[in-house]
């Protein structure tokens, strides 16, 4: 036994000493996944993308058009539900009906969506008089609903015309899928974040959402726009009402159930993102948080056999949280190594050198496989190439971020109280372009 011991102990010794003595070790998990959600990019782009009608085409012909009910939950969004509605009710699509919830709003939201019914065909208001959160919103929509299909958009998104023709074109086509995710596009894009931000959800959400369903299974649909069949819903009980991602919550349990999750580029919507540090930081938190709580609630289950499909997606995210904590661990170690050089005898070496310019090559070549592939959908945005420039930033104000909200993230959801209802609370929509 203590023989066993003196070995563990050698062994965490040795890891140690490598990782403190080339912190450049950490650097090759984003430089593996950069190519791993490339290839799978690339495979879906060929498969599903190229010389196929897009959404500036015509409309997928279907073989039947189900009922589909367009639910928008509100908190507080008074100054952006007019043109949420407006888009809404402009689908090209023969049977859809509107209902929009407003959640305990403090502002004229309930006002405006009074004033909207009254004057737009098929919408109704439902009014939660308790902020109850946008999961219990949806829920309440969907259980009151007669609809086959369930879209859910936020209140401050503009739905393509044409989203919800493509979306329900994937459940009339396959009866195992459960739910579609649509491709949500930034809004704003008047400052430095709101640029990035542009670049990322092409660069980063959009290659990644295309290379996992080549590879099979879907992380999270899209909180701003992601289309459900309603028995799929009502198989797994509905959105928890516990959970601070909804998203990500309902995807897992539909997956775990046997449903399919499919990803539709050309279902756009348009949303405003946040465009200050603070609110984008309690954003990724929350996205963290909520990550982190589906991992622990539901690994027993994804680790079963009839889970096995799920295993790889499972094992990403434990790697990208240890990526984390490991960088942020290099970091205390620089600064360590700045006060103090050399600690414990050992030569530290910090400059990335060759493998710096590979990992920097990496990117750049990433970012431009995506914004080729996704520059289709911003063909009357004048295309993405403007915003390749602002990309090249993502590096260092996302993995400052993306490591801290990692880490507080994970903290929040393990002291977190099971069964709390998680509510609305702050946003910070950004500038309006």
């Amino acid at each position: 036994m203590l023989a066993l011991l003196g070995d563990g102990v050698d062994l965490a010794r040795g890891v140690a000493h490598d990782l403190l003595t080339d912190m450049r070790l950490i650097f090759y998990y984003p430089l593996v996944m950069a190519y791993v959600w490339m290839i799978g990019a690339i495979i879906f782009y060929i498969r599903r993308e190229r010389g196929k009608p897009d959404v500036f085409g015509p409309l997928p012909q279907l073989a039947r058009y189900p009922s589909v009910a367009i639910v928008i939950p509100c908190h507080n969004e008074g100054d952006n539900v007019r043109d949420t509605i407006a888009f809404a009710a402009r689908q090209a699509y023969p049977d859809f009906e509107i209902i929009a919830i407003n959640d305990a709003s403090r502002d004229d939201t309930l006002a405006v969506l009074t004033e909207l019914a009254m004057r737009t065909p098929r919408m109704r208001v439902i009014n939660l008089a308790t902020n109850q959160g946008k999961a219990m919103g949806l829920r309440t929509a969907a259980m009151l609903s007669d609809s086959e299909i369930i879209i859910g958009i936020d209140g401050d998104s503009l739905l393509a015309p044409e989203a919800t023709a493509w979306m329900v074109g994937h459940f009339v086509a396959d009866e195992s899928v459960g739910a579609v995710t649509g491709n949500p596009r930034v809004r704003n894009r008047t400052t430095l974040l709101g640029r990035i931000q542009v670049g990322e959800f092409s660069a980063i959400v959009g290659m990644i959402k295309r290379a996992q369903q080549a590879y099979g299974r879907i992380f999270t649909v899209s909180g701003v726009i992601a289309g459900f069949r309603r028995t799929a819903l009502a198989q797994v009980d509905y959105w928890s009402t516990d959970m601070v991602t909804e998203d990500i919550d309902i995807s897992w349990k539909l997956q775990l159930a046997g449903w399919r999750i499919r990803f539709e580029p050309n279902a756009l919507c348009w949303v405003l993102m946040p465009e200050s540090v603070r609110g984008l930081w309690r954003q990724r938190a929350r996205w963290a948080q909520g990550g982190a709580e589906v991992m622990l609630r539901y690994t027993p289950k994804i680790l079963r056999w009839q889970s096995r499909r799920l295993w790889l997606l499972w094992a990403e995210y434990w790697v990208s949280v240890v990526w984390s904590y490991l960088l942020a661990l290099a970091l205390v170690a620089a600064v360590v190594h700045i006060i103090e050089p050399d600690p414990f005898g050992w030569a530290v070496d910090f400059m990335p050198r060759w493998f710096g310019v590979l990992l920097s090559m990496t990117c750049l070549f990433q970012f431009g496989v995506s914004l080729f592939i996704d520059s289709r959908y911003e063909a009357r945005n004048g295309g993405l190439g403007r915003y390749y420039f602002w990309i090249i930033w993502y590096p260092v104000v996302y993995w400052a971020i993306g490591v801290s909200t990692n880490l507080v993230g994970v903290y929040r959801a393990i002291v977190r109280k099971r069964g709390v209802p998680a509510i609305w609370g702050a946003s910070d929509r950004g500038l309006h372009a």
